[in-house]
C-alpha cells in the first residue's frame, strides 16, 4: 500500500511539473520568436561568413603575429556558388542606387580658392574636376590671360555656368536654350517656384560658355597676321611725327620686312580692299560674331572684295605705304563697330 501511493505521488509530481514547463513555455513563447527572427535576419544580412572557408592558406590568412587577424577571399579562387552570393540582388541593387544618386540634380554651393603666382584657368580647372568654362563664368572672367594674383575664385561643386535672365525669359526656354533639365536648374538654385527676375543670375548645370565667346576670353580667337615684335601698342600714344600730340592708337603695329606675307588671323569675308593717305594698301575683312579685321601699310594687296578668305590666307605683303615711319604692319580688330586690343585676343 505505501508503494502504491509512492507511485501515485511521483506520478502526481512529474503530471505537476510538466505543467510548469508548459506554462513557462507559453508564456515565453513571444520572447523565443523573437529571438529566432534575429537569428533569421542575421543569416539575411550577414551570408558571407557562412560560405565554406578552404583550406588554402592563400585563401583564408590570419596574421597573429603582426597584431592584425582577419581574411580575404580571392575572386580568382571563388567557386560559382560563392560568386551568385556576392553578385546578389542586394548587391547589384547597391550599385544602381549609387548610380542612380549621381545622376539626381545637385545642390549648389562653392569652394573659394586664392590665386597665387603661376595659376592659370586650364590646371585650376584640372585640379577641381571641373570645365574651364564652369570657373569663367561663375567668377564673370572676360580675359584669362589677365588674372590677377591675389584674386579670390569661387569654385563650385558642379560644372555648368551663369545665365542672366532676359525680360520675357522662363525656365522652359531657359532649360531648352542649354539642353538642360528644368529640375536640375530649380534644384542647383534652390527655387521654390517657377518664377524668375529678368537681370538675376541663374546657375545652368552640365552647360557651357559658346565657343566663340570662351575663345574670345581666352585670347585664342585670331591668329598673328604676321609674326614680330610689337613697335606701337594699343591705346593712347604720342604721334611718331609728331611727340607733342597725342593721339589714341586703334590698333597695334607689327614689326616686319617688306614683302613679308600677311595672313587672314580669323576666316571670313573681305568687305574692302583700296587706298588710303593714312593706311596707305589696306585690306578689310568681316568676320563672325560681329569681328572686323584691318590690315594697313601693305606694300601689296593679294585679295580682292567679296573673296572668302580662311584663316591664315595670304592677303597682302607688309610695306611702308601711307603715313608710316618703316616697314610694319598695323593691325585693328573691332567688336560691333569698336576697336578692342588684338594683343589679348591672339594665340
Amino acid at each position: 500500500m505505501l508503494a502504491v501511493n509512492a507511485n501515485d505521488y511521483f506520478i502526481n509530481l512529474c503530471r505537476k511539473s510538466a505543467d510548469k514547463l508548459l506554462a513557462f513555455t507559453a508564456k515565453n513563447r513571444l520572447n523565443i520568436f523573437r529571438l529566432t527572427a534575429v537569428l533569421c535576419l542575421f543569416l539575411l544580412i550577414n551570408p558571407a561568413q557562412y560560405i565554406k572557408q578552404k583550406e588554402n592558406t592563400a585563401l583564408t590568412v590570419f596574421n597573429y603575429e603582426d597584431g592584425i587577424g582577419g581574411g580575404f577571399i580571392s575572386e580568382e579562387m571563388l567557386t560559382e556558388e560563392e560568386a551568385e552570393i556576392f553578385m546578389s540582388t542586394a548587391s547589384l541593387e547597391t550599385d544602381a542606387m549609387m548610380l542612380d544618386s549621381l545622376s539626381k540634380p545637385l545642390f549648389l554651393f562653392y569652394d573659394s580658392y586664392l590665386v597665387k603666382s603661376g595659376d592659370n584657368i586650364s590646371t585650376l580647372a584640372v585640379n577641381y574636376g571641373l570645365n574651364q568654362d564652369t570657373i569663367i563664368s561663375i567668377n564673370k572672367v572676360t580675359n584669362s590671360r589677365l588674372l590677377q594674383i591675389g584674386t579670390v575664385l569661387k569654385i563650385p561643386n558642379q560644372d555648368g555656368i551663369l545665365h542672366t535672365v532676359l525680360g520675357k525669359e522662363t525656365l522652359d526656354l531657359i532649360a531648352e536654350k542649354y539642353s538642360v533639365d528644368k529640375e536640375a536648374i530649380i534644384t542647383a538654385n534652390e527655387l521654390f517656384s517657377e518664377k524668375i527676375v529678368p537681370g538675376s543670375d541663374l546657375f545652368i548645370p552640365g552647360a557651357k560658355l559658346d565657343w566663340v565667346r570662351l575663345q574670345e576670353i581666352n585670347g585664342d580667337l585670331f591668329i598673328w597676321p604676321i609674326r614680330g615684335a610689337i613697335t606701337s601698342s594699343f591705346g593712347w600714344r604720342r604721334d611718331p611725327f609728331n611727340a607733342s600730340i597725342v593721339q589714341y592708337h586703334n590698333g597695334i603695329d607689327i614689326r616686319g620686312n617688306t614683302g613679308t606675307a600677311v595672313a587672314a588671323a580669323m576666316a571670313g569675308r573681305v568687305s574692302a580692299v583700296g587706298w588710303d593717305d593714312v593706311y596707305g594698301f589696306y585690306v578689310i575683312i568681316n568676320h563672325h560674331s560681329g569681328y572686323r579685321t584691318l590690315y594697313a601699310h601693305l606694300s601689296v594687296i593679294q585679295t580682292r572684295a567679296g573673296a572668302n578668305v580662311a584663316q591664315g590666307e595670304r592677303i597682302g605683303d607688309v610695306g611702308s605705304t601711307g603715313k608710316s615711319t618703316g616697314a610694319h604692319l598695323h593691325f585693328t580688330i573691332y567688336k560691333d563697330g569698336v576697336t578692342i586690343n588684338p594683343s589679348l585676343m591672339m594665340r
